[in-house]
């Protein structure tokens, strides 16, 4: 999450991402190899809201997505058909206390192998903020409430032990809770996660028994192993010289991964010795990428336009290794 709203956001959100694409290393051009034929695939409607924070893929080709600024969930069809299955409601004040950003969003999702979809909402209210689940026909429920101090950003799901874990990118913590809901639990609040004034932990994945994280402000990504008794182990960072970056995805069994650096508005191929090359950039289409998935060796990258303020959108790529 890589957030505009007001003037003074503006200012910060644009110095930042300057900032960020000075530092980028490979700024200039993408690297052609790992990845051929980038097309915009889907064009979404920026002044409905629909800003695409994060993505959770289903088995028969759809796609789901978060549009922060229009507190929605939507189905995107293999077609490119976009169906909104659920507005999460405005809180009383609009969501002008919401931490950092000052508007309300809806941001991490993940899918179950039932179809049930569980989704972050960030509000900065007591009553709306935390971790929400639709499924599938059904309606949006909050099943677990977040600190409204926070802003909880990144999603992910461990399926052998049905937990949810989420990152907070203001409080600089992860939380874990069961999948059924209820109180979570501080799992890490390592000084890793924590931010150096604007957006920490940020992205998420459970990937070869351990939870993997990004910090946006430190421009790094983390590894958490998951204890035998399911606590947080000692954190061990991957990969550096990442500036505003936000989600990203594993592109295999290894630890190899793409990852969407935000303010630079690019794709970087992170090695498992941490070393990147950057592979799309805003030639490409990028507007402002804030996560990816993978299905086989088709890429998705999703643009929320969030400082550029044009052509949100899905980007679909070849992986060719």
């Amino acid at each position: 999450m890589f957030k505009k709203i007001s003037a003074p956001a503006v200012s910060a959100a644009v110095l930042v991402a300057a900032a960020a694409a000075a530092l980028s290393p490979a700024a200039a051009s993408a690297v052609s190899a790992p990845l051929s034929n980038p097309r915009i695939a889907v064009h979404f409607d920026l002044a409905k809201g629909q800003t695409p924070e994060n993505v959770a893929l289903a088995p028969g080709g759809a796609a789901y997505v978060t549009f922060a600024e229009g507190r929605q969930i939507a189905e995107v069809s293999p077609k490119g058909n976009i169906r909104i299955l659920a507005t999460l409601p405005k809180p009383a004040d609009g969501g002008v206390h919401t931490p950092v950003l000052g508007f309300p969003l809806t941001v991490g999702i993940v899918r179950a192998h039932d179809g049930t979809l569980y989704f972050l909402y960030a509000t900065g209210t007591p009553d709306l903020t935390g971790v929400w689940r639709l499924r599938p026909g059904g309606e949006p429920q909050r099943i677990a409430a977040l600190p409204a101090d926070g802003l909880p950003n990144g999603l992910a799901l461990d399926p052998r032990t049905r937990t949810l874990y989420v990152t907070d990118s203001v409080l600089g913590t992860i939380w874990s809770l069961p999948t059924t809901g209820g109180a979570p639990t501080a799992w890490s609040t390592a000084p890793e996660l924590a931010s150096t004034g604007f957006l920490g932990a940020n992205g998420l994945k459970i990937h070869n028994g351990a939870v993997w994280a990004t910090n946006l402000d430190k421009g790094t990504i983390l590894r958490i192993p998951i204890l035998r008794d399911g606590r947080a182990g000692s954190v061990r960072t991957e990969a550096t010289g990442l500036p505003g970056i936000d989600d990203f995805a594993f592109t295999g069994h290894g630890d190899r991964l793409l990852a969407a650096l935000n303010g630079p508005g690019e794709v970087a191929l992170v090695q498992p010795d941490g070393s990147h090359s950057v592979v799309l950039t805003a030639a490409d289409g990028l507007q402002n990428p804030t996560s990816i998935a993978l299905r086989g060796d088709t890429v998705y990258v999703l643009s929320a336009a969030y400082v550029t303020a044009k052509d949100p959108g899905l980007l679909l790529a070849h992986l060719n290794d």
